[in-house]
């Protein structure tokens, strides 16, 4: 029996919802738990508008990937999803193994994120015909300024922005 993995299309019009669902877990205690480890802390507003944003950017890729799904925009996705799920979903999981407590967005960060964007990168190498190796370039690049920045905070306390 084959696994039938869901066609990119599907998986482009879930990525808002993932998103979401990874917010609600971590809007009501992730500012405490990131204001206990990082100096200077940010506020809930402060938050909250990064989300909104990202938000924002989710449903641009989601646009772009809807009206002109070809290699190019599949690349672009894959950029984006590499930043907000998969390295994002790294962050919260390293950030509970580093401090032994439960950093807010785990959960999703782990069961949900790192799967999506594992399948969702998957999808778009089969159904544009990208080698895996561009798709692993794209992801890399992508998720670049994420990583910096969830090193910093894990590991030295401090933050990109």
């Amino acid at each position: 029996m084959t696994l039938r993995l869901p066609s990119l299309r599907t998986l482009t019009l879930v990525l808002p919802i993932v998103f979401v669902l990874h917010v609600v877990e971590e809007a009501p205690l992730f500012v405490s738990w990131f204001n206990r480890h990082v100096t200077p802390g940010i506020s809930q507003p402060l938050f909250l508008a990064i989300n909104g944003w990202a938000l924002g950017i989710t449903l641009a890729v989601v646009a772009l990937l809807l009206v002109a799904p070809n290699a190019v925009s599949g690349l672009v996705a894959v950029a984006w999803v590499a930043l907000l799920m998969l390295a994002n979903g790294a962050f919260h999981l390293i950030a509970t193994i580093v401090h032994g407590e439960y950093c807010p967005g785990v959960i999703t960060g782990t069961l949900i994120y790192l799967p999506m964007a594992i399948t969702f990168m998957r999808a778009v190498s089969r159904e544009f015909h990208v080698p895996v190796s561009v798709i692993a370039a794209s992801a890399l690049v992508g998720s670049l300024p994420m990583a910096v920045h969830g090193y910093l905070i894990v590991f030295r306390g401090s933050r990109l922005f």
